[in-house]
């Protein structure tokens, strides 16, 4: 049986999962000063949980609010806002640990301290989402009034939509999705980099991937007149660049040495080639993200199909 309600969940849902943010990023606080493993491995776990009703609340929110034409701009402006925190989130180790030497292998309180602030405070803000019942479009159209039912009846409609054809050829897409973040990070840009260094890698990573979601954005709105030809094309865009990107990636993990640490100064290709394979993997990522939002997106309009 559904309720109708006055309750609009998502600002709820998405200041309930960005709270998690702020108890993981104190987590590695406590940890800078305690080597206590527990509380960062249960934060960890909490993170999970939080960063599932998070995802889950803004892509539904970013799928069903735009009109159909403009599914590709709005992921893309989505993703450009999303991606300018990493570039902060970058900027700020960058800072605090640039004069810190090559020797310094973690970031001081004042990076963590730093990410609990801005982590809140974007908490406090998803407090200010409009309610899809008060969502108006530009031509007019409203977007669907969310019905809210029990979790048993949610639970077996979610699960019905393993039975649809079209969400079963989206696992792939999904399973790789965050699959690759444990390699850019840990074993490209920790390893390979000095502190600082990984901070303004970062700051480009993040940036990046804001050129990559607006390009790909443009290609899914506005390349052909045919929805079809445009999910087609950019497709196959995102296919070709990451082909090459990880053709490139293979190619670095071969030659790279262990041995040497890199810095932002130093001179030539030593540290541009790693830099710019760094900067390819952002902007792959957000190709790549944005595509599969708008597929989902193409699947169809109303929220409560959009949000299972």
């Amino acid at each position: 049986m559904q309720t109708k309600g006055a309750r609009e969940p998502y600002k709820l849902i998405l200041f309930a999962g960005c709270s998690t943010y702020v108890l993981y990023a104190g987590s590695f606080l406590y940890y800078n000063h305690y080597q206590h493993q527990f509380f960062a491995i249960v934060a960890g776990a909490i993170l999970g949980v939080g960063a599932g009703l998070l995802w889950a609340a803004q892509g539904a929110i970013m799928t069903s609010y735009p009109p159909e034409n403009r599914k590709g701009t709005y992921i893309s402006i989505f993703w450009s806002i999303f991606n300018m925190g990493g570039v902060i989130g970058g900027l700020i180790p960058f800072i605090l640990n640039y004069n810190r030497g090559d020797s310094a292998v973690t970031v001081n309180d004042g990076t963590y301290i730093g990410f609990m602030v801005f982590m809140a405070v974007g908490a406090v803000l998803s407090l200010t989402i409009l309610p899809a019942s008060k969502v108006v479009r530009d031509d007019g159209t409203r977007c669907t009034k969310m019905l809210y039912s029990n979790a048993a009846t949610e639970s077996v409609e979610i699960l019905k939509l393993f039975y649809n054809w079209k969400m079963l050829l989206i696992i792939p897409a999904a399973w790789s999705s965050n699959f690759f973040y444990t390699y850019q990070f840990n074993h490209v840009n920790k390893p390979q980099f000095n502190l600082r260094t990984r901070g303004f890698n970062n700051v480009f990573y993040w940036g990046a991937q804001m050129v990559g979601s607006v390009g790909i954005g443009y290609v899914m709105d506005f390349s052909f007149k045919s929805r079809r030809k445009r999910g087609v094309l950019g497709i196959g865009v995102v296919a070709l660049l990451a082909s090459a990107i990880w053709g490139g990636a293979l190619a670095n993990q071969i030659n790279h040495d262990s041995r040497v640490i890199l810095d932002f100064k130093d001179s030539g290709s030593r540290y541009a080639g790693p830099f710019v394979l760094y900067f390819s993997f952002g902007l792959l990522d957000a190709m790549f993200q944005s595509m599969v939002y708008w597929v989902i997106g193409a699947l169809a309009n109303d929220s409560e199909i959009l949000s299972r």
